[in-house]
């Protein structure tokens, strides 16, 4: 599966721990990548200071479905069920 024209969803909805060029101490969660351009695409896509996370996420319809907004949901529910917040929480 390609990407979806603007969408972006992977470059928004998730945190990112590694250092991205113009964000040294990575990204929260639902805050946009400063690489996102205008047309919600990567300003440094195939270059070799992109995440290593980035460069290795694919689209496939189970996460990305047939519109952003199915992504960013979908995202988001993997974000908030990962999180070691919600983990810490959940055991108590």
């Amino acid at each position: 599966m390609n990407c979806q024209p603007n969408c972006g969803a992977c470059c928004i909805a998730p945190s990112i721990s590694s250092p991205i060029p113009g964000m040294p101490n990575g990204k929260p969660a639902g805050v946009p990548c400063v690489q996102l351009d205008a047309e919600f695409r990567c300003k440094i896509f195939g270059q070799p200071d992109r995440p290593a996370v980035c460069a290795g996420f694919k689209a496939v319809e189970y996460i990305c479905g047939s519109h952003r907004d199915h992504a960013i949901a979908t995202l988001d529910e993997l974000e908030s069920s990962t999180s070691p917040i919600r983990i810490i929480r959940d055991s108590t």
